[in-house]
């Protein structure tokens, strides 16, 4: 029968179906993939023996260390975003570059790379930079079209600047493929990829596309100097000082470049800098609680730089069956410091509990979690379902038979994701499309990091895309109604050009994404 055949391309079809019209995601991936294996098993086109490796899929992303992560830099997210720190860099940059033609684009820009870089979370940095900049922005007489598209594209750069959730996704899914594109052409000692691999890669091109931005920017101001002119200082306002500049803008580089820092150099996995930045966002906002005593906060920070700087230099394992001298001197300094950021961290709970942020910090990190890895569970049960009707072979005879060969394939997965990104949220996307096109496209001899820095900004790009993208949505909500959703979209249309550009420059060029790993990862 023809149905029987094309049962696991209906079950697609019907998954997405329902996906777009708002039902739930976990429960309709699941809830799709049971109701498929039920109607296989009454054709006979389905083996429910699949069903039995589910138990095992669900202990294996329990168990899987890299996945700690998510939690941990979700939390950092929010808590910079709680904490007000965003607000103070965005005041500080604005006032900073305000004066130059398209300085407050420019600032927004910078901005949106450093919260991308922090967060990781494009909903949260597209919503406090419309909430703060854009009534600055339309205030100081910028156009609603440049201001609107200058912040949904800073806020869409979450997606690709590391440390992002978006890369630890796709980084553990686009490793598993990568192992199982390897067995299954006979390689039993297969290479890996890690999450580290794909922060490295994806470095390069986010900084590259920060650039892209800014030069437009700065094309437009003096192109059409009206769209963006220069800030007039108001009544009483003065320059930033050195001093606030520096209060504002020091604490979140230097939280990124101990996050990111730590995994290139190779002190610290994904997961441990994940631990790093949650507990710097605790300082950041405990400091901010209370201004007028910082040294509790400035103690503990040294505290934690000292004990990553020890770990860089000596092996602190108690787990040996000899321990000299120094290691039984650097293993007690480590718990010293280890108390000392313990007490630290006590000061920065207890006064951000006094001040709610942080009860509201963790409502949200376990909602979004929980958002998270539900539907993790419920695409694992998709995912064995899809197989055992035979998707998996379908997908390769597909990708396969396509014409202009490997980049044909690539080309048309791309443009499938590109799609369903207007209608999907990247975590559908990652672990529902990217386990079936994946381990074919690993199989033709593509360079793992640079597919996953691909895929990443090509979500990004979907994400800004009208008239679905998502982050056009976040700034609908909070924009004033003076903006109307068509100067949205149009502000978007030239970054989507310079996001287009962008991947082409990365596809024609994969040395950009694949160098930096190279050199950093050996």
């Amino acid at each position: 029968m023809a149905i029987l055949d094309h049962l696991d391309l209906i079950m697609f079809a019907v998954t997405c179906g329902l996906l777009i019209c708002g039902f739930p995601v976990a429960f309709t991936l699941a809830g799709a993939a049971l109701l498929f294996a039920a109607l296989g098993t009454m054709l006979g086109a389905f083996d429910m023996s699949y069903i039995t490796a589910y138990p095992l899929r669900i202990w294996g992303s329990m168990t899987n260390e890299t996945l700690l992560a998510v939690p941990l830099f979700i939390f950092m997210g929010v808590m910079l975003e709680r904490s007000r720190v965003a607000e103070e860099l965005l005041e500080s940059m604005g006032r900073l570059f305000g004066k130059l033609r398209g300085g407050l684009g420019i600032s927004v820009t910078i901005v949106g790379a450093l919260l991308a870089a922090s967060t990781g979370i494009v909903g949260a940095t597209v919503v406090t930079m419309g909430l703060l900049s854009l009534p600055t922005m339309l205030r100081r007489g910028y156009s609603p079209t440049l201001a609107t598209g200058s912040i949904c594209a800073a806020g869409t750069l979450g997606q690709i600047i590391p440390p992002s959730i978006v890369l630890v996704l796709l980084g553990d899914v686009i490793s598993s493929s990568y192992q199982e594109a390897q067995l299954e052409q006979g390689i039993f000692s297969p290479e890996t990829m890690s999450v580290g691999d794909l922060f490295a890669g994806a470095l390069l091109p986010g900084i590259g596309l920060v650039v892209l931005y800014i030069i437009y920017q700065v094309v437009i101001a003096i192109v059409k100097p009206e769209s963006s002119p220069p800030v007039v200082a108001e009544a009483g306002e003065t320059p930033p000082t050195w001093r606030e500049l520096l209060e504002a803008l020091l604490p979140p580089v230097i939280l990124v470049i101990a996050v990111l820092g730590s995994i290139l150099a190779g002190i610290a996995t994904p997961t441990e800098a994940a631990a790093v930045g949650a507990v710097g966002a605790l300082f950041l906002a405990g400091r901010k609680a209370d201004m007028a005593r910082p040294w509790p906060i400035y103690t503990g920070a040294l505290a934690l730089v000292a004990m990553l700087v020890l770990t860089s230099f000596m092996d602190l394992r108690l787990g040996r069956d000899t321990i000299g001298l120094g290691s039984e001197i650097g293993i007690a300094a480590a718990l010293l410091l280890s108390a000392v950021l313990a007490w630290s961290l006590l000061v920065c709970l207890k006064r951000l509990f006094t001040s709610g942020v942080l009860g509201s910090v963790s409502r949200s990190t376990a909602q979004i979690t929980s958002m998270v890895f539900i539907i993790l569970v419920g695409a694992a049960l998709f995912s064995l379902v899809f197989r055992g009707l035979g998707g998996d072979i379908t997908i390769e005879n597909i990708l396969s038979d396509l014409p202009g060969g490997k980049m044909g394939a690539i080309l048309v997965v791309m443009l499938v994701m590109f799609i369903l990104g207007f209608f999907l949220d990247f975590i559908e996307i990652t672990f529902v499309v990217v386990p079936l096109v994946a381990p074919v496209i690993l199989a033709m001899d593509v360079n793992p990091v640079w597919l996953g820095v691909m895929m990443a900004m090509n979500l990004q790009t979907s994400f800004l895309t009208p008239p679905f993208g998502f982050a056009l949505f976040y700034l609908r909500g909070v924009a004033p109604d003076s903006i109307s959703t068509g100067q949205i979209y149009k502000g978007a249309i030239p970054f989507v050009i310079i996001q287009l550009i962008a991947l082409a420059i990365l596809a024609y060029m994969p040395e950009i994404a694949t160098w930096l790993p190279g050199v950093v990862m050996e």
